[in-house]
C-alpha cells in the first residue's frame, strides 16, 4: 500500500468505528466492567480521534537530505520496521488496540495483536471492521491467547521485528529477556506506576480534589498512570482529607451498563482478591482509614472506594500498585522534601502538581522523574 492509501483506510476505519459506537461500547462494558457511558464517550472517542491522527500522518513522513562536503549525495530514509507483535492489556482494551495498530500501520508496517485473555471481545469485532474498510488480507492479524503461550510466541519469534507492551512491569520483564534472547527485536514498554499527585496550599481546593478523586477512582482505578500517591502540604491535608472523603462517599456502584453509575466491578477475581489483601495491609500498618475499606455487593468483583490518611511512605499500600479504587494520602512540608519523596520509586509513568506559583510548577515538572507531568 502506498501512502495515501494507508491514509484512506485508516479514517475509513475511524469511520466504522463511528458507526458501530454503541457496540464497541456495550463490549467493553460486559468484557471488562467498564462503565458504559465512559466507553462510549473517552474510549471510543479517543479511539476515533487518534485513528484520524495517525491517518493524517501517512504521507508525511520524510526523510531529510544532508548537506555533505565534496561530490556525495546523502539522505536519510524512513522505512516500516517490518512485523510488530502488539501485546494489549485488559484495562482500556479498544484504546490501547487502536494506539498499538494507528501510528504501526500509518508507517506501513503489518501487526500482530494479542489481546488481553480478559478481554478480546472488542479487538476480534475489530477485525471485522479491518476487513470491511479494505485492508489487505494478513496486514492485521488478531491472535486471542494466554501470555505465557501467545505472547511468548510473539516475543520470541524469529521473524517479527518488533513488540510492543502495556501491562505489568513483570511480564515487561520477560518480554524484555524474550526479545533479547532471541532476534534482538526492538521493544517497546509501558509498564505499572505509582504515581504521585502533589498538592500545594496555594492550590484551588476544589479543582486539586475532583481531579485528584477522578485521577485515582477512573475505571475502578485500572489505570496505569493512576495518581496513587497523593502527597498534600500539611496546612491544608486536614481539608483536603475531608473534601476527598466526601467526594468519594458520593461514588455509586452498580451495573456498568446502566446510567448513573460510576464504579463497576474490577476485572476478575484474582485483581479483586489483590486490592483487598493490600487494603488489608493498610489497615494492618497503622493508615486511618477514612471511608470503604472493603468489598461492595454480595456479587460480583465489586471494592468499595476506599481512602486511606495518615499514609507513611513505607506502607505497602505506598509503594505497590494496587490497580484499584483506593486512595491514600501523605503529608509533606516542604517542596524539597516532597520531591525526594515522590522520586523514591521503582516506577517513573507520570505525576501531577496543583499549585498556582508558576515558577514552582516548572521547577516540580524538572525535578519530578517520570515520563509526563500534569
Amino acid at each position: 500500500m502506498d501512502a495515501s492509501e494507508r491514509g484512506r483506510l485508516l479514517n475509513k476505519l475511524a469511520d466504522l468505528i463511528e458507526r458501530d459506537r454503541l457496540l464497541l461500547a456495550t463490549m467493553e462494558a460486559i468484557n471488562g466492567g467498564k462503565v458504559f457511558a465512559n466507553a462510549y464517550l473517552m474510549d471510543i472517542g479517543g479511539c476515533i480521534k487518534a485513528l484520524k491522527y495517525c491517518a493524517g500522518w501517512a504521507d508525511k513522513i520524510h526523510g531529510q537530505t544532508i548537506p555533505s562536503d565534496g561530490d556525495l549525495f546523502t539522505y536519510t530514509r524512513r522505512e516500516p520496521i517490518g512485523v510488530c507483535g502488539q501485546i494489549i492489556p485488559w484495562n482500556f482494551p479498544l484504546m490501547m488496540f487502536i494506539w498499538k495498530i494507528g501510528p504501526a500501520l500509518s508507517c506501513g508496517n503489518t501487526v500482530i495483536v494479542k489481546p488481553a485473555e480478559q478481554t478480546p471481545l472488542t479487538a476480534l469485532h475489530m477485525a471485522s471492521l479491518i476487513k470491511e474498510a479494505g485492508f489487505p488480507p494478513g496486514v492485521v492479524n488478531i491472535v486471542p491467547g494466554y501470555g505465557p503461550t501467545a505472547g511468548a510466541a510473539i516475543s520470541s519469534h524469529m521473524d517479527i521485528d518488533k513488540v510492543a507492551f502495556t501491562g505489568s512491569t513483570q511480564v515487561g520483564k520477560l518480554i524484555k529477556e524474550a526479545a533479547g534472547k532471541s532476534n534482538l527485536k526492538r521493544v517497546t514498554l509501558e509498564l505499572g506506576g505509582k504515581s504521585p499527585c502533589i498538592v500545594f496550599a496555594d492550590a484551588d481546593l476544589d479543582i486539586a480534589v475532583e481531579f485528584a478523586h477522578h485521577g485515582v477512582f477512573y475505571h475502578q482505578g485500572q489505570c496505569c498512570v493512576a495518581a496513587s500517591r497523593i502527597f498534600v502540604e500539611e496546612s491544608i491535608y486536614d481539608e483536603f482529607v475531608r473534601r476527598s472523603v466526601e467526594r468519594a462517599k458520593k461514588y455509586v456502584l452498580g451495573n456498568p451498563l446502566n446510567s448513573g453509575i460510576n464504579q463497576g466491578p474490577q476485572i476478575d477475581k484474582e485483581q479483586h482478591d489483590k486490592i483487598l489483601d493490600l487494603i488489608e495491609s493498610g489497615k494492618k500498618e497503622g493508615a486511618k482509614l477514612e471511608c470503604g475499606g472493603g468489598r461492595w455487593g454480595n456479587k460480583g468483583f465489586f471494592v468499595q472506594p476506599t481512602v486511606f490518611s495518615n499514609v507513611n511512605d513505607e506502607m505497602r499500600i505506598a509503594k505497590e500498585e494496587i490497580f484499584g479504587p483506593v486512595q491514600q494520602i501523605m503529608k509533606f512540608k516542604s517542596m524539597d522534601d516532597v520531591i525526594k519523596r515522590a522520586n523514591n520509586t521503582t516506577y517513573g509513568l507520570a505525576a501531577g502538581v496543583f499549585t498556582k506559583d508558576l515558577d514552582r510548577a516548572i521547577t516540580m515538572s524538572s525535578a519530578l522523574q517520570a515520563g509526563v507531568v500534569w
